[in-house]
């Protein structure tokens, strides 16, 4: 089943390459983590998303132990919770997580939250460069950061992020820091890709019309659009049957006008937004 799928590589800002398409882990339960990984990588999956507070680093070490599959075909990312920001302690968190995943480096290491009112994403963002420089992450980047966040990082290190990994489907597009990244040379990475479920994207008309003109499912046409838009996508799901669905999506291609169409859907006043803003996770 693994030749099924032929995802392709984007570059990073890093000199690395990160498959566009990848499996997410997101409120896995943690003793489904391994059996799920596992059949990710069966269907051909080597990207996987997983954070230090979902959990289920355990369950994904397990997998990529048992998978066979060497080292540098894998792509793992993970991320640096909000109560390990501060002093020394990502370089300690870091370490944990590798333990968990029984690796001696991941490939992204990521902030997951700026956590602003905690003073201390500026620290961690210096301390994931001295680990990127010490190889314990091959690269480095930071989850849900607005483009005050991103600025100033920048700005007191010199350095930018590979990639930034933000809630992003239709109805919320973060156009602003969408255009600050593309401008910089940043990835974005959609979390959420599918709105969660949480209003009726699929029957949103450019999506259903599309997806009949494609023979497609409305999952699959949405991913898509977020493929297309140069987005690097991890889609959720527990069922294999849809691993597999979510990974056919190199056989097509949407035309502009349906892009547009889909783009289109974002009432481009923040109200689509179906998860927490960056400002209030601390």
């Amino acid at each position: 089943m693994a030749d099924q799928i032929h995802v392709p590589n984007v570059s990073l800002n890093s000199g690395f390459e990160i498959p566009q398409l990848g499996y997410g882990v997101f409120k896995v339960d943690p003793a489904e983590t391994e059996r799920l990984v596992s059949e990710a990588f069966e269907a051909g999956y080597r990207h996987i998303d997983t954070a230090a507070i979902y959990g289920n680093e355990e369950g994904v070490g397990r997998a990529i132990a048992a998978s066979g599959i060497p080292r540098d075909e894998l792509f793992i990312t993970t991320k640096l919770w909000n109560d390990r920001q501060g002093g020394d302690e990502p370089r300690k968190a870091l370490s944990e997580s590798l333990e968990k995943l029984g690796l001696d480096h991941v490939d992204l290491y990521l902030v997951h939250w700026p956590a602003p009112a905690n003073g201390n994403y500026v620290n961690a963002w210096q301390k994931l460069i001295e680990l990127r420089d010490a190889g314990h992450t091959r690269s480095i980047g930071v989850s849900n950061h607005l483009v005050e966040h991103l600025e100033k990082i920048h700005a007191e290190t010199g350095v930018l992020p590979a990639v930034n990994q933000i809630e992003l489907h239709p109805a919320y597009q973060q156009k602003e820091v969408v255009d600050w990244a593309t401008d910089k040379g940043v990835r974005i990475e959609s979390w959420g890709p599918l709105g969660q479920g949480k209003y009726d994207l699929f029957g949103a008309e450019p999506v259903a019309e599309a997806a009949a003109a494609h023979g497609k499912s409305p999952a699959q046409v949405v991913l898509r659009w977020h493929l297309q838009r140069g987005f690097i996508v991890f889609p959720k799901t527990v069922s294999r049957e849809r691993m597999v669905e979510n990974a056919s999506l190199f056989d097509f291609e949407l035309t502009t006008a349906q892009v547009d169409a889909i783009s289109a859907l974002d009432p481009g006043d923040g109200s689509g937004r179906v998860s927490a803003h960056p400002s209030e996770v601390n």
